[in-house]
């Protein structure tokens, strides 16, 4: 089993020392699921919820989340982040959000919390602008899917469905 890292000899927390390790280019994809009403999914698409451009906001959101990750978790590294992207599949069918986000950077540490960050801050902004309309949205299967880079290499989520 392996131990905890963000835990001293002692047991208090502490923030992982990563300045002996290589800067390495590293890369992290996540995702979340809103469910909501076919009509909402409607709405979105036909820009008629009040509060605006619900994918364009969700993908700003979710890119400044990314950003700010290291100030909202304890024990983040602040990361020199190249690329953040934040994607949204709608499905009117089922009224189904897919969010999938995507953080690059070269650094010591690993970029996945930037990614979660981002899935589950555009999630919440959709959330935040469709409220009005149904407040019974659920958010969902906030996941990694995938990672590469750092000293374990590849990783990815078999069944990129399953949470």
């Amino acid at each position: 089993m392996q131990e905890l890292t963000h835990l001293d000899s002692g047991g208090a927390a502490a923030m992982v020392d990563v300045s002996g390790k290589t800067a390495t280019r590293r890369e992290a994809r996540a995702g979340a699921v809103i469910q909501t009403r076919p009509d909402v999914i409607e709405l979105i698409e036909q820009a008629l919820i009040k509060k605006g451009d619900v994918v364009a906001t969700a993908r700003i959101a979710g890119i400044m989340a990314a950003k700010k990750t290291s100030d909202l978790i304890p024990l983040c590294h602040p990361l020199p982040l190249s690329k953040v992207a934040v994607d949204f599949r709608l499905y009117a069918d089922n009224g189904r959000i897919e969010v999938e986000t995507l953080c690059v950077v070269t650094s010591q540490t690993g970029v996945e919390m930037e990614a979660l960050t981002a899935a589950s801050v555009g999630a919440l902004t959709v959330y935040d602008m469709c409220k009005a309309v149904d407040p019974a949205m659920k958010i969902s299967d906030i996941r990694l899917l995938e990672k590469q880079g750092g000293k374990r290499g590849h990783w990815q989520r078999e069944d990129p469905t399953d949470a």
